[in-house]
């Protein structure tokens, strides 16, 4: 069975149109701060944190988080800049402030940041690569920001991998007519604990391409937030993820549209296969009373292999103007679509290799989008991966 909830664009006659009135739980209510006394430690049942197993991150809610549980490695482009600061460069925290406890715990904790800078107009000739790698499992903080100043344009790819346990910081700054594409790869070992928050900021007519691919790890839980600054920003955010038995994967959005005539896509796929294979997508957009003409529509989309996986996905918009070009959302979680098997085995194609047609299908698309070849191809092949082990869980062979 598939379950859909698909709500129609809202256009300037007032669809979706709440006023001036916030409902109870708004994002625009939400709490942020550089203080860890402002945002205490969870309990589990807050709305933040209601789909999260709160047990398993405890090490990350402590104040007193270390350093050297990651390495850091670079490799620039060659009009790339990279710095490694102090916590008191003025250049960290310009992002927005942290808004749930392990974003704030891992404020507080790091003592040394990477800035990766584009320069002024600088095109980047190549792709800029920030390899995280757990090197143990004590519980870490680390902070990375990436800087495209005005007019400029690259590709930065943050690679975690290794065994860890890490609160992390990424901001992302998009200054005036800038164009930047951050793909963010977690690729664990297992047993890793990561939880991010991203905090993007865009100028006016300011580009941003956001990416995270979620693979590896026990529990994995990623926070990109998006603010327009000035008119005629653009921000796309695509996501994709594969959770396998016993992983919690968990993403949470929030599109802020502050100012008129910005433009939003948001689109996530994934697929869940095993025991206690857990899937959490809350997509957030608000368009404050003063973002007229604003465009924004986000998309999710589940696909559960194997009994056992649970996806939750939830969709939230909240508009406090009328005048917009358009918005709306779409959610919808489900299991193989059999007519689309038999449509391939009454055709000879064998049950095992049909199974395979249709995830690729359901991810080749998004897989596309992302424009970074190296990043595509290293997706397919782990896809592939996870393949392996859902066709072994039917044929019950072993794996490889």
């Amino acid at each position: 069975m598939t379950l859909t909830t698909d709500h129609s664009r809202a256009v300037a006659d007032g669809a979706h149109t709440h006023g001036a009135v916030k409902p109870q739980g708004s994002r625009a209510e939400r709490r942020t701060s550089f203080s860890l006394e402002d945002i205490p430690i969870p309990n589990g049942r807050e709305e933040e944190w209601r789909f999260s197993p709160a047990d398993r991150l405890q090490p990350l809610f402590q104040a007193d988080l270390g350093t050297s549980g990651v390495t850091v490695q670079v490799t620039a482009a060659p009009e790339v800049q990279v710095e490694t600061v102090a916590r008191d460069d003025a250049r960290l925290g310009t992002a927005g402030k942290p808004g749930d406890r392990t974003a704030v715990t891992a404020w507080n904790a790091f003592e040394q940041a990477t800035i990766v800078t584009i320069p002024k107009e600088a095109v980047a000739s190549d792709v800029t690569s920030v390899r995280l790698s757990g090197v143990s499992k004590d519980a870490t903080a680390a902070h990375v920001l990436v800087r495209a100043e005005r007019h400029s344009e690259a590709v930065v790819v943050l690679d975690h991998d290794g065994a860890g346990t890490l609160a992390e910081t990424v901001e992302i700054v998009v200054e005036d007519g800038a164009h930047l594409t951050v793909v963010s790869v977690q690729d664990w070992a297992d047993g890793a604990v990561h939880a991010s928050s991203h905090r993007a900021r865009l100028g006016r007519d300011a580009k941003l391409k956001h990416v995270v691919v979620t693979f590896g790890g026990d529990v994995v839980r990623i926070t990109p937030d998006a603010e327009f600054t000035a008119e005629g920003g653009d921000v796309e955010m695509v996501g994709l993820y594969f959770a396998d038995t016993d992983q919690h994967q968990e993403h949470r959005l929030f599109v802020d549209h502050a100012v008129p005539d910005c433009k939003s896509r948001v689109t996530y796929k994934g697929a869940l296969q095993g025991s206690g294979a857990h899937t959490v997508w809350v997509g957030d957009v608000l368009i404050r009373a003063a973002a007229e003409n604003t465009d924004t529509y986000e998309l999710n989309r589940n696909l559960v292999l194997t009994e056992g996986a649970r996806a939750d996905s939830v969709p939230n918009l909240e508009i406090e103007t009328g005048e917009i070009a358009g918005a709306g959302h779409a959610s919808a979680t489900g299991r193989f679509d059999d007519e689309q098997l038999f449509y391939l085995q009454a055709r000879g194609i064998p049950e095992i290799e049909a199974r395979r047609l249709v995830v690729r299908g359901f991810f080749a698309e998004l897989i596309q989008e992302i424009g970074v070849p190296s990043v595509e191809e290293r997706l397919l092949a782990s896809i592939e991966a996870e393949l392996e082990k859902s066709m072994s869980v039917i044929t019950g062979a072993p794996t490889a």
